[in-house]
C-alpha cells in the first residue's frame, strides 16, 4: 500500500540519514505536519470513513499519540481525527510509521510518540511564523516534551495546495527553508531532523514547480522522500490505504 511505503521509507532515512537513538527512559517524539496526506485520507470516500486499519497501521501500546487536549493516549487511527476536524480523516503514514520504526528499531527503542498537527488544504503560507498553524504545531511540539521525552523529527507532507498559483509554487522552496529554521530556533533545536515528501499530486498544474522546489532544499538535516509514483485514489490527490504502488518504477 502506498501509505506503507511511504512510511517505510520515513523509516529508512530516519535509520539511515539521521543519527536517532533510543530514549527508553520516556519518549521518543515525532511531530507530524502538513496537510491532508499526512492528516490521512486513506479508505475515505462521501464524507465517511470506511474503518478498515491494515495490519501496518494497528494500535500497539507503545505507540502514544498527543491528543487535541494535549493528553498521551494509545495512537489509533484516524490519528489526526480531532485535529484536521473539518474534514473526515481516514489511514495516514503516522501509525505505519510507528510501526515500522519499531518493527526495525526492536522492543529497545522505547515509547514512540506521535503529535499529529497536519491540516487539510493549507498552503505554506499558512504554516509561516505567527499564523495559527503554526503556533499550534509550536504549542502542541513544546507540551510533548514537558514532562519528558525528545523531539526526534518532524514529517513534513504538505504543498498539494501550493500547486494551484505559479507564484506560491516558486515561492515554496524559500517558504519551506523558512518554516525549517523558525521550527529550529522556537523548539530550540537547531539541529532539528526534518523529513519532507516530494508531492506525488496537487491541486493545480504547478505540480514540477513545486516538487523542484522541494527535491532542491539544502539545509542540513533535512531529507526528501519522493512520493512520485505512489498509487492515489480515484480524486487523483490523495494516497490510496491498499496495496497498489508504481513506486520504485522509471
Amino acid at each position: 500500500m502506498a501509505m506503507v511505503l511511504l512510511a517505510t521509507l520515513f523509516s529508512l532515512l530516519l535509520a539511515t540519514q539521521f543519527n536517532v537513538g533510543a530514549c527508553t527512559g520516556s519518549k521518543n517524539i515525532f511531530i507530524l505536519a502538513g496537510q491532508s496526506n499526512m492528516a490521512g485520507r486513506g479508505g475515505v470516500s462521501g464524507g465517511k470513513w470506511d474503518g478498515n486499519v491494515p495490519p501496518e497501521c494497528q494500535r500497539k501500546s507503545s505507540i502514544v499519540r498527543l491528543s487535541a487536549q494535549l493528553r498521551w493516549e494509545q495512537a489509533h487511527e484516524p490519528l489526526h481525527a480531532d485535529i484536521d476536524v473539518g474534514k473526515t480523516c481516514g489511514v495516514g503514514p503516522g501509525m505505519a510509521f510507528a510501526n515500522e520504526v519499531l518493527r526495525a528499531r526492536g522492543s529497545g527503542f522505547g515509547v514512540l510518540g506521535l503529535v499529529p498537527c497536519a491540516v487539510g488544504g493549507t498552503r505554506i503560507g499558512e504554516w509561516a511564523r505567527g499564523t495559527r498553524l503554526y503556533n499550534e504545531l509550536v504549542r502542541r511540539a513544546t507540551e510533548s516534551v514537558r514532562d519528558g521525552g525528545v523531539i526526534r523529527a518532524v514529517l513534513w507532507y504538505q504543498g498539494e495546495s501550493d500547486t494551484v498559483n505559479r507564484v506560491d509554487a516558486e515561492g515554496y522552496k524559500g517558504n519551506f527553508e523558512r518554516l525549517v529554521m523558525d521550527l529550529r530556533c522556537d523548539l530550540k533545536n537547531p539541529n532539528l531532523p526534518v523529513i519532507q515528501v516530494a508531492l506525488a499530486s496537487g491541486e493545480g498544474q504547478f505540480v514540477d514547480v513545486v516538487r523542484k522546489g522541494q527535491l532542491d532544499v539544502k539545509l542540513g538535516n533535512v531529507k526528501c522522500v519522493d512520493a512520485k509514483g505512489l498509487h492515489l485514489k480515484e480524486d487523483h490527490l490523495h494516497l490510496t490505504p491498499y496495496l497498489r504502488s508504481t513506486w520504485g518504477s522509471s
